[in-house]
């Protein structure tokens, strides 16, 4: 591997812990029991809302345990962690039940943590109160080109960053449940890449959106592509665009659906792709005048976004148990991202900026 002495992959310090999954959809079938199963991480036990489902995807991992509901899973004294992959609208009441077991460490929630960054405060303060842990899953923080860009910004190759950009022209696999809301995309695709800009460049002071009907996407939706600028106090200028759209898609049209992004200092460039569109790996190059001598280096990994990033994401949780840190992806910090989230919907709304200062997470 020529990753060039970065760590595009997490160490796996801490394991053992026993996992109970609840959720047997995509996401929990081919990316978090795919990863769990390659770091060696104890799936004792799954469920969902329906029986058939979860026994299926036990069969194919090697679960041993299936409950038939996922209040009885999270019950089921073996489990030590929670891992949920569930609608926005069910997690809330999952994570409360879970926060009641004394048995249960830990919980690692999907995002969005709730319909509403209200939903999501009180499920931040509950957590607390209880004493366990409550941590969401940022995947992108884990994509290896993501934490190689941040190694290299903070090794001082880019200067002072100047402009950041992330340029996606793909089609997210929106799930059947999200028909059921009116908010789409800066809800469930751009949290990703706005979440990803908070952890390489801080919070931003404020946030402007727009946005317009996806034609692909058959179901109401009061955001469909979407665009956002965002200016950080460094002095940082970032602009995330979700083209969800991007060109038609049918029999004998080859579509170029992809994701770019760049980051652009003050003594060097770094830029990439996010390789989940073509499930391939997702890739970085960078020049810096300071440690490259305006040479362009390229490192390399075989590893991807998904499955391989979640293995950093359970990994952190587990760590957090066993250390008595805060989790590296906390309840806390999450609330951050719902609220530029959030900012950014009252952007569209009111069309115009919206400082993150007008949005209360107490």
């Amino acid at each position: 591997m020529a990753s060039k002495g970065f760590e595009p992959d997490v160490k796996i310090r801490t394991k053992g812990y026993k996992i109970g999954c609840v959720g047997a959809g995509m996401i929990m079938a081919e990316c978090h029991l795919a990863a769990y199963k390659e770091a060696g991480f104890p799936v004792v036990a799954i469920a969902s809302r329906t029986k058939a489902s979860a026994e299926k995807v036990a069969k194919r991992w090697g679960i041993p345990t299936v409950h038939d509901t996922p209040e009885q899973l999270i019950e089921d004294r073996n489990v030590e962690i929670i891992d949920l992959a569930f609608p926005p609208d069910q997690q809330p009441a999952l994570i409360r039940h879970a926060l009641k077991q004394k048995h249960i460490k830990a919980i690692l929630a999907q995002k969005p943590l709730a319909l509403s960054l209200k939903d999501a405060i009180e499920l931040r303060d509950e957590a607390a109160r209880a004493g366990k842990i409550l941590s969401v899953n940022q995947n992108m923080r884990y994509d290896q080109s993501m934490r190689v860009l941040k190694q290299i910004m903070e090794s001082g190759a880019l200067g002072d960053v100047v402009f950041a950009q992330i340029d996606m022209h793909a089609i997210p696999h929106w799930q059947t449940f999200l028909e059921e809301y009116d908010r789409l995309t800066l809800a469930n695709m751009s949290v990703h890449h706005l979440d990803v800009l908070r952890f390489l460049f801080g919070d931003p002071d404020e946030i402007t959106t727009l946005t317009r009907k996806d034609p692909r996407t058959k179901f109401d939706h009061s955001d469909g592509i979407t665009v956002s600028t965002m200016r950080f106090p460094s002095g940082v200028l970032a602009v995330s665009l979700e083209d969800v759209w991007s060109g038609p898609r049918q029999d004998g049209y080859k579509d170029d659906q992809h994701i770019n992004w760049r980051v652009d200092g003050t003594k060097g460039v770094a830029k990439g792709t996010i390789g989940w569109p073509t499930g391939s790996a997702s890739t970085l190059t960078y020049a810096s005048t300071e440690t490259t001598d305006g040479k362009w280096v390229t490192p390399s990994w075989d590893t991807m976004w998904f499955p391989h990033a979640f293995i950093g994401v359970m990994e952190q949780l587990q760590h957090a148990v066993k250390t008595g840190e805060p989790p590296a992806l906390s309840v806390a910090d999450n609330v951050k991202t719902m609220a530029l989230i959030e900012a950014g919907y009252r952007s569209i709304e009111k069309g115009r900026t919206v400082k993150l200062s007008e949005i209360s997470t107490n």
